[in-house]
Formats: C-alpha cells, structure tokens, sequence
C-alpha cells in the first residue's frame, strides 16, 4: 500500500513512496511560497515576525528566503527529495537559533510575535524532521541495489508464467546473465557477467511459486551475490493480456566503490530490469529482440559508446 507505479515513455514502470512523494512535494510548495514572500515582503514580514527593529534582521530573513527557494527547487524534483529535507531541518534549526536569540533580545509586542513566529517555526521544523525520517526510511540500504519495474504484454497470464517459469529462457532476454540451469526440483544455478569481464555465480532457490500468478526466489545461504525477488503475472484486458511486475533486492560487493562500478558497466539492477522487461515483452510478443542503428543494446557504458546515427538505405542508381 502507498505505492505509486511511473510509466516511463517505454512502457516500463517504477515504484515510488506516494506518500513519502506527495509530503517532499508537499514542503517543496511551503518553500516556495516562504521563499517568495520572505523576499516580496520586505518591511511587511519583519513586522510580522517582530524583528523590525534591526537591519541585520531583515538581512537574515532576504538570506532565509534564497535558501528556500533553492529547497523548493530540490524537493519538486523527486530524486533530490531525500536529501533536501535533511537540509531543511538544518535550515530549520539555524532559524530557530536565531529567533530564539532575538526573542530574548525584544520586549511587548514584538516580543509576543516573535512568540507566534518561534511557535511556527517549531512545527515546520516537526513536520521537516518527519519527511527526513520517512524519506530515509523507505530508502533501500546503501549496499542493497532494489530495482522494481513493470510491463504489460500481449499475451495471457499462462504464456508469460511458464515462459519465465522455464528459468533456462531468462538469459534470452536478461543479458546480464550468461546462463541459468536447474540443478533439482527448485534449485537453479546462476552465472552472470560482472564488471571488467569476470562472471559470478550462485545458486538460487524458488521459495514461493503460484501457478500463472507469482514466483518468489532467492540465493542460497553462502551465494556470493545476495539477492532475492519476485515476479508477478497479473491478466489485464479481459485476460488477452499480462502485466508482469518485477520487483528484485541484490546486495551489490564493493560497497559504494562496488555500486560505482556496476553502475558505469550496466550491471546496475534498476538499469538491468528496465532492459530486461523491454526484451522480455519482444520475446514473448514477436519471438526476438528488436534491434537498430539508434536503439543501443542496454544502458551500460560500453553499449552506448557502440551506437551510431541510424542511416537510411543507400540510394540505388538504375
């Protein structure tokens, strides 16, 4: 629950926190309207705020107000929003500082606004701290890669469920797997590529499997690639067609160095799913990958560098 799919132009979905989402966007617009009016406002805002009296106030408040539109610009854009709540609890904090300060320094009435205006920098503050604390909670351990993507297909639950369930055909359209074969009633042995040309492997095991529904897997205890995942075949369109969710949690060796890595040679796992699924729904539709002079094979570096102009056919001369 509380998840939202993104299509991507391709077809190809990604899963995002609806609500961790809406509250970052949510603040992004706190941060622009305060940025505005703490800018706009001028004389107006001192007033309110009871600093009126002091130059270097006003000073601090035109200050405050850049830093929130440059929060604003971080949170309306979904990638940044994590870390740009963390910086508005820093900003937060330093304002509360220096209203605590000039609190102590009034009396009367600015006195009694600067008490409304700490009081509303104490809940935003609240609010800021429980967008950070969710934000970095639903994030993915750092040396966790999660990859989630989805894909409908023309074809019926049951086509799509015993392609995939014939684990030897993942290497067809997963091209970051050299081969997968079944070593007993459950179990499969993996061997993918890894960057700069070396292969790994480890044995995996079906922990869960649904018939034409859902098939759950992970590796062995020991395998030197963590990992687990689950794939589900959901029929749409009165049962002509499938969507097929995937949803993948690998434990990525080399820590931050290691993710680097595999990032730059397209053993990234969100960047391996999107490619898969893309193949998966070629094979199973028209029984081959589609290939160009645009269109490069995957989303690693190397595979990018390859691509070239597509050209049109040579004219002929009669």
């Amino acid at each position: 629950m509380g998840v939202r799919s993104v299509t991507d132009n391709l077809g190809i979905e990604r899963a995002t926190d609806r609500g961790t989402e809406g509250l970052a966007r949510f603040l992004g617009w706190v941060s622009l309207g305060l940025g505005v009016t703490a800018l706009a406002g001028g004389p107006g805002v001192s007033r309110i705020c009871g600093v009126d009296d002091s130059r270097t106030a006003r000073t601090v408040l035109r200050a405050a107000g850049v830093r929130e539109l440059g929060h604003a610009a971080a949170l309306l854009v979904p990638r940044r929003a994590g870390l740009a709540t963390w910086t508005r609890v820093a900003g937060d904090v330093a304002d509360l500082a220096a209203a605590g300060q000039a609190w102590r320094n009034r009396r009367g009435d600015r006195r009694r606004r600067l008490t409304y205006t700490v009081a509303a920098l104490a809940g935003i503050t609240a609010l800021d701290l429980y967008a950070s604390v969710r934000a970095t909670r639903n994030r993915r351990p750092g040396d966790a890669g999660h990859a989630y993507g989805a894909v409908t297909i023309n074809r019926p639950a049951e086509e799509a469920y015993r392609f995939w369930h014939d684990f030897e055909n993942l290497p067809r359209f997963m091209y970051h797997l050299q081969s997968v074969r079944s070593t007993g009633p459950r179990r499969t042995r993996w061997t993918a590529k890894a960057p700069a040309r070396r292969a790994v492997e480890w044995e995996a095991e079906v922990v869960e499997d649904r018939t034409n529904q859902l098939i759950r897997w992970r590796s062995v205890d020991g395998s030197r690639v963590a990992n687990c995942g689950t794939v589900r075949f959901t029929p749409a369109a009165g049962g002509r067609a499938t969507e097929v969710r995937v949803e993948l949690d690998v434990h990525l060796p080399g820590g931050r160095l290691g993710r680097l890595a595999a990032k730059a040679f397209g053993e990234n796992p969100q960047q391996q799913i999107c490619d898969d699924l893309r193949r998966f729904k070629q094979v199973i539709e028209t029984g081959e990958i589609t290939r160009s002079d645009g269109t490069p094979d995957g989303s690693s570096i190397q595979a990018q560098a390859k691509q070239r102009p597509a050209r049109p056919l040579a004219s002929r001369t009669a």
